[in-house]
């Protein structure tokens, strides 16, 4: 049976089935018609690439604020008690700044404001997500679980598409620059379909919070667990 706690756990993957997905196949729709119709002007809606930006800004946003929620609700739900009045302040910063800077990247103009906000939203939701509450297969690149690990594909897409916010005028208007773009969106399509496995994959591996004292006894290595005591 599930508990306040698991609810919560799984606002991140709900959110993302019900909101991210179904904006990402409208974004990569509208992305198709704006190069078909670059390609061969005339054809296609003439509001594909307004509507494609526009999309696209608010697909970015919303991968970043479920990632920022997701964070949120483990550190508040995992191990509250190491949360000291220090830490919290300092968490709690972190998260406004990378809200923050979100916000501003929507309405800075100039190009190095843009980069700015980006690298200080990316750095926020890393700094958050580097937290010891947060599951992670590993940390070292040089280990194959790193490159199956859902966080860090999280991470990874949240910076390819944070890029893309921020280039957004560089992108309209020069052509190595939407090739650019073309790479890190097709990169960025691959670890959306990533992502769907590898979320599935850690919520068969992430217990109830009432099964984890259990569960976290066992020996992961060898595939056993310690004998339970009898009933009564």
């Amino acid at each position: 049976m599930m508990t306040s706690v698991d609810w919560l756990w799984l606002l991140h993957p709900a959110l993302a089935v019900a909101l991210v997905f179904p904006l990402l196949g409208a974004v990569l729709q509208l992305a198709l018609q704006t190069r078909r119709r670059r390609l061969n002007p005339g054809k296609g809606p003439a509001s594909s690439g307004s509507e494609h930006t526009a999309l696209g800004r608010w697909l970015t946003s919303l991968v970043v604020a479920i990632q920022l929620l997701a964070y949120a609700v483990v550190i508040l739900t995992q191990k509250p008690s190491q949360l000291d009045a220090m830490r919290s302040s300092l968490l709690l910063l972190v998260l406004a700044g990378s809200v923050l800077a979100l916000v501003a990247l929507w309405r800075v103009r100039q190009a190095s404001y843009r980069a700015s906000f980006a690298l200080l939203c990316w750095i926020g939701v890393i700094g958050l997500g580097m937290q010891p509450e947060i599951w992670r297969l590993s940390d070292n690149p040089l280990d194959p679980a790193f490159w199956q690990s859902h966080f860090w594909g999280g991470m990874g897409l949240t910076g390819l598409l944070l890029f893309s916010l921020a280039a957004r005028p560089e992108i309209q208007r020069q052509l190595s620059w939407r090739r650019l773009h073309l790479s890190a969106n097709a990169l960025a399509a691959l670890i959306f379909l990533a992502q769907g496995i590898t979320g599935p994959r850690d919520l068969l591996e992430i217990p109830l919070s009432w099964q984890k004292a259990t569960i976290w006894s066992c020996d992961f290595s060898l595939r056993s667990c310690p004998p339970l005591a009898p009933p009564g």
